[in-house]
């Protein structure tokens, strides 16, 4: 089976399943372009979008494996806090991928740990929300730590959020980041790689 026969295979059942086409995008770390390609493949005769698949399951099976590349991040996090001379207070993980990631940063780095959940499209009104059993955002220095950057709509929603809160964001971090941009609203992104359709 292809990666396009399992890729469409994955956005049925996840659609079965009821996800919307935001939240299979984000589970399938592909654009909601992608994701309507892959629901209309067999009808539309049309190229698919110019997209990059990401999948880390190696990684994140093994918590020794997070762990390695938590310190890379804490490593990237330390040089930005140096260039910028701000001190980090806490790591904020966007559900769901971002979490597992930024608890691991977070541990290493002895920091505090803020969950944030996006508000999705046709939501209702706000910028999403943090879990009350971790850390708040007011008055601290965060790094907004995601899986994969696609469009950047939750990093830019979890930058809106922390300001909204009384925080600062700091770095936004993400193991591919899939834009040619090098910061959201004057946030700085690293990731460990880019990629660019060619």
């Amino acid at each position: 089976m292809s990666t396009t026969e399992k890729l469409i295979e994955q956005v049925l059942d996840l659609r079965e399943k009821g996800l919307a086409r935001e939240d299979i995008a984000k589970e399938l770390h592909v654009s909601e372009e992608t994701v309507g390609w892959l629901l209309s493949r067999g009808k539309d005769s049309d190229k698919p979008p110019a997209d990059v698949y990401i999948g880390w399951r190696s990684i994140g099976v093994y918590s020794q494996r997070m762990t390695h590349i938590a310190r890379i991040f804490a490593d990237i996090i330390y040089e930005e806090s140096a260039r910028s001379d701000v001190e980090i207070d806490a790591v904020m993980g966007i559900a769901i991928n971002g979490i597992p990631l930024a608890t691991t940063i977070a541990n290493e780095m002895d920091l505090e740990l803020v969950i944030y959940r996006p508000r999705r499209e046709g939501g209702g009104e706000g910028l999403g929300s943090i879990q009350s059993n971790f850390a708040g955002v007011g008055d601290k220095n965060i790094v907004i730590v995601d899986d994969v950057l696609s469009s950047g709509d939750s990093m830019r929603k979890a930058i809106e959020f922390i300001k909204a809160n009384q925080g600062t964001p700091a770095l936004c971090l993400s193991i591919v980041n899939k834009q040619r941009f090098n910061e959201i609203e004057s946030v700085p992104v690293r990731a460990l790689l880019r990629t660019h359709a060619v």
